[in-house]
Parts: structure tokens; sequence; C-alpha cells
């Protein structure tokens, strides 16, 4: 076995799921670059911006003692604890939703808040997988305001959520600020942290995800945290745009640089760009892949 702190270079074998949601910024495509820091085994796993789960989904197992995932987005939360507790429920909620499908039926029901979980759940789904590019953002007031994505509703089967709630059933997803969720952090734990890229501009339009924005106070709060978990004895791992303000936070740590292609909006168009992203691994205590 590998010890605590040296990262994994055995091939993974690929989690039998996939993310049942398209989310922004999501680690899909930087998993491979991501999973050589990774210990091979650790105590508990956390992840405080749980997102669509691509780490979480390859990671989780090698957990000795679980895995505790969250997110601010509550929404998002919900969607999750269904899809792993009610996953034949869900599906027949969802079916519902497939039979209207269509853009006058997705205007019709993206205003519109439902109380039960599973069709809070079913609705969350929806609208991620026909609106445009996937994206959720709400606008100050909590209202999701993403158009449609002119595409049809491209809807999780019976057999791929069964699976995903088999898979995930012993992860805890929980509804948390980040502040709270890495309080319960010990020594040799491993904590993965992908929060929401700063705003690049004051022009920038996006980074809705809730209706509480992460701006450049959080991320410094953030940094703060982290290396109070190195004083702990944990192990950390974060991923983020590379920027001067990531690199002034991170004096100390291994930053390692890198470029993700990802899928943009063109400019003044609802068309979809490719683009390549700089991004950053910054890492506390593994030692580097050579």
């Amino acid at each position: 076995m590998i010890p605590f702190g040296v990262p994994s270079l055995v091939a993974d074998k690929p989690s039998r799921v996939r993310p049942f949601i398209k989310w922004a910024g999501g680690k899909t495509r930087l998993l491979s670059a991501l999973l050589p820091y990774v210990p091979e085994s650790f105590r508990r796993y956390h992840e405080p911006f749980l997102g669509g789960g691509a780490m979480l989904l390859a990671v989780h197992e090698r957990g000795r003692l679980g895995a505790w995932a969250s997110d601010l987005n509550e929404e998002l939360v919900n969607a999750w604890q269904v899809a792993i507790g009610e996953p034949s429920a869900l599906c027949a909620r969802l079916l519902s939703f497939a039979e209207r499908d269509s853009e006058d039926y997705y205007y019709e029901v993206r205003g519109q808040r439902f109380s039960d979980p599973i069709d809070r759940a079913a609705h969350f789904i929806y609208l991620n997988r026909t609106s445009w590019n996937g994206l959720y953002r709400v606008n100050r007031w909590g209202e999701f305001n993403v158009p449609w994505g002119a595409r049809e509703f491209s809807m999780p089967t019976m057999g791929s959520l069964q699976s995903f709630a088999t898979e995930l059933s012993a992860v805890r997803v929980s509804s948390l600020d980040f502040r709270k969720a890495l309080e319960g952090v010990r020594e040799g734990d491993f904590v993965y942290v992908d929060p929401p890229y700063l705003r690049i501009s004051d022009t920038s339009k996006f980074n809705g995800y809730t209706q509480k924005r992460f701006v450049r106070a959080d991320l410094e709060e953030l940094a703060g945290r982290l290396r109070e978990l190195t004083e702990r004895g944990a192990h950390w791992l974060l991923s983020n745009r590379d920027s001067e303000q990531i690199r002034e936070m991170f004096p100390d740590e291994e930053i390692v640089r890198l470029t993700v292609r990802r899928s943009v909006a063109a400019q003044n168009r609802r068309d979809i760009e490719a683009t390549d992203s700089p991004e950053v691994i910054v890492s506390n205590r593994v030692c580097l892949p050579r």
C-alpha cells in the first residue's frame, strides 16, 4: 500500500457510474491530472464544493471510514440525496417531465417551485439536462434564469440511477458552507476543494451557483482553513483557475499549472466554443509525480 502523502502512480480503476448532471467547472476532464495527487488510502474523504461530483465518484472508496460531501446549493444537494436514496421514485418522476418535454414546457416549469424532495430533484435534473450548456445560474433573488438549450431532455436510465445509488449508498451528502464542512476534518483525512472561480473582471457575469456569491474574501478564508488542516495532519488538494490571486494565497504549497479544454459561450451568441483554460493544482503534502 502506498503510504499517506505519496500519490498513487498506478492506473485507476474507472468508477462504475458517472455524474448524473452537467456542472460548470466539472472535473471529469481533469481527473487524469488530479488523481496522481490523491493518496491510495486515507481515513475519511471530504469534499465541500460537491458540484457534479466527478472526484467523489473516482476516489470515495479509498476512504476507510467513509466519505462526506457537501455544497451550499440546496437544490443540488437535494438532487444528490434523492438520487442516492430514492432512485426508483426519482426515475418515475423524471418520466413525467420527459413526456411533456419541449421549449414551451421548459419555460413553463423553469420558474416553478416544488416542496416535495423527489419533485424538487426531478425538476432540478430536468432543467440541468435541457438548459443552455447545462448551466445552473440564479440571480440574487434565487431565481433560476438560464435559457432553454435547444435540446431534448436526455433522461438518466433506471439502471444508471440504481447503480449510482448502490455505489454511493455509504456517502453522506449535506448542505453546508465550506467553513462548517471542514470542521470535522481530522488527521489522516483527505480533502478535495474545488471552489467557484472568482470573476475574471467586474464585467464577468457568471458566478451565480447560489444566491450567496463566492468572492475573494471567501477564497482567502478558505486558504486559511486549509493551512489549519495541514497543521491537523490532513492532506488536501485544491483545483482552480490559474491566477495571481491563487498564487499569492498559497505561497508555501506545491502548485502545478495545466491547461484544460472547456466549452464556453461565444461572445454575444448562444453558441458554444471550445477554449483553453489555464488551471492549477495546489497540494499541501503530496510528493509531486515525476
